[in-house]
């Protein structure tokens, strides 16, 4: 009995959730290669390759899985391109490549949030992270000009993102050793 008590409890519990538009394949080993490099170099903790469409949701599982369901079934396949690799102020954007914010990446961006409820305080900004962590100016600088030594061609790479994630990302866990994929939904053409 007391089982089915912390059963249903953990199904009604709200969990902190992102929606990720996952690379494919071969660009995904891309990036987990070059993540690896300036983590070794740079530090910070491991992820995987993703670019948030909509982050920090504080949902049921169930609901949030339903969400991502009801909308990825109206997103048809998109191109994504990277237009440079830059770096920002807070932990979660220390070095990441910029995506061109084309209508379309916005769109699904806005799609996405509508479906889930999200009213973003910021504009929409197409990244895809390649380290987490609070480094100084210089070292962030640095390591954006190490990201294009190692990959010289990663300025302009064009590649179709056809799946979105739903992970548990309690942003709370700088470690990201508590995030988990809890659902992937491909996309339709």
């Amino acid at each position: 009995m007391a089982e089915t008590a912390k059963l249903e409890e953990a199904d009604n519990s709200e969990e902190f959730f992102s929606v990720w538009a996952i690379p494919p394949p071969d660009v995904n080993r891309r990036f987990k290669s070059l993540m690896f490099s300036l983590r070794s170099e740079f530090g910070g903790p491991a992820f995987d390759p993703h670019i948030t469409v909509v982050g920090d949701l504080r949902l049921h599982r169930n609901d949030a899985i339903a969400f991502l369901h009801s909308s990825a079934a109206s997103i048809n396949p998109f191109t994504a391109r990277i237009s440079a690799v830059s770096h920002g102020a807070v932990f979660y954007q220390c070095v990441y490549l910029l995506l061109d914010p084309s209508p379309q990446v916005k769109e699904i961006s806005s799609h996405c949030c509508s479906h889930f409820g999200y009213k973003s305080s910021t504009p929409y900004m197409p990244h895809l992270s390649l380290i987490y962590g609070d480094l100084g100016e210089e070292e962030k600088e640095r390591a954006s000009k190490r990201a294009e030594e190692i990959d010289a061609g990663i300025n302009g790479l064009t590649f179709e993102i056809s799946s979105l994630a739903l992970y548990r990302t309690d942003t709370r866990d700088k470690t990201t050793e508590s995030w988990e994929l809890v659902e992937l939904c491909d996309l339709k053409k």
